[in-house]
């Protein structure tokens, strides 16, 4: 990893104006009112890693819109580089609307038609120091479309030419594709450009999904389509790919890090994760993002930081929003020591 490096992280993809229910469960359709955040994958980790205390930069785009000027005044306040993030003429920013009925449903509606952060190009990624950065993060949403799906890749290529770690967040937002065969087929040619991968049970087997009779299935059925009924033979098909760690989220139980050692998978490491009442899970996965680049930075071993990711993720769900409520690094140390340290 990069030692002399421009920033720690730079990370790269969609960003949004999130307008969250403040009607806490309550059906979508008697909603009353919204509370407006910012939001999206590489977004939400920008600003987390920044809380943490990390040098962040965003390399996204908006519109030349109010939204836009929203997303960037936030992310300034917020100490996330900004200067690299285009404006995109005759595109719009991103906008997603999020109802919240816990415990399990937390339905969201993307509004991405002509949005500006699909349209990031490679000569945006070129305007981008990210060969001298210390790890870049890309995500699946990124490379849904062109021209996005071309500059994501030159960036991960930039990235693995330069020596500089390479993460996946997979990212699985099922009505971003055209074709979920589109899907596995683009992020699986990605792989070989891939250091560490990011993702869910469910994301890490639509990754893998090859069955073409299970193309139809929608996101909360793809738990039931595993590869060869195996999430672990889906996982080390992965690793034989190109990454040297697949890190498996699991919500409140424990996360799994698989990894390869002298080109063979290694016993899977197991991290407890801390019990917490769930408000919201939305963006916990990217707070979680957020811990793991935090660890790696700093050279920590595997165990202390996925517990240190999985601790930005517990605090996360107890809280109404994504980027907004993202943790401090005081916070997260804290949650640790009363829930028993390291």
């Amino acid at each position: 990893m990069q030692v002399n490096s421009t920033y720690d992280i730079i990370a790269m993809g969609r960003s949004s104006i999130d307008l969250y229910s403040n009607d806490v469960g309550s059906p979508f359709v008697d909603i009353t009112n919204f509370a407006a955040y910012v939001g999206g994958c590489p977004t939400n980790i920008s600003v987390g890693t920044r809380r943490l205390g990390l040098n962040v930069a965003l390399l996204t785009a908006v519109g030349e819109d109010q939204v836009g000027d929203f997303i960037l005044r936030f992310l300034e306040r917020e100490g996330v580089e900004t200067r690299f993030i285009p404006h995109k003429k005759e595109r719009r920013s991103s906008a997603v609307v999020l109802g919240i009925e816990p415990p399990d449903r937390f339905p969201l509606t993307y509004y991405r038609d002509n949005c500006a952060d699909i349209a990031l190009t490679i000569d945006d990624v070129l305007a981008t120091p990210i060969a001298s950065s210390r790890a870049l993060l890309i995500s699946g949403t990124g490379l849904s479309q062109e021209p996005s799906r071309s500059a994501t890749l030159f960036a991960a290529e930039v990235a693995r030419q330069a020596g500089v770690t390479v993460l996946l967040d997979i990212d699985f937002r099922a009505d971003q594709w055209h074709d979920q065969r589109a899907f596995g087929v683009t992020l699986r040619s990605a792989l070989r450009l891939v250091d560490i991968v990011l993702g869910t049970e469910d994301e890490i087997n639509a990754l893998m999904l090859t069955d073409t009779n299970q193309v139809q299935l929608t996101h909360s059925q793809i738990s039931d389509a595993r590869v060869s009924g195996n999430t672990s033979l889906a996982i080390q098909a992965m690793l034989e790919l190109g990454p040297q760690q697949v890190i498996q989220k699991r919500g409140s139980a424990s996360t799994l890090i698989h990894s390869v050692s002298n080109g063979q998978p290694a016993e899977p490491l197991e991290v407890p994760g801390f019990p917490v009442e769930v408000q919201n899970i939305l963006g916990a996965g990217d707070a979680f993002a957020s811990g793991i680049l935090y660890g790696l930075v700093n050279g920590w071993d595997w165990y202390k930081t996925v517990r240190l990711a999985n601790a930005c993720g517990a605090i996360l769900v107890t809280r109404h929003g994504c980027a907004n409520f993202m943790p401090t690094h005081d916070e997260v140390m804290a949650f640790i020591e009363e829930h028993g340290g390291f």
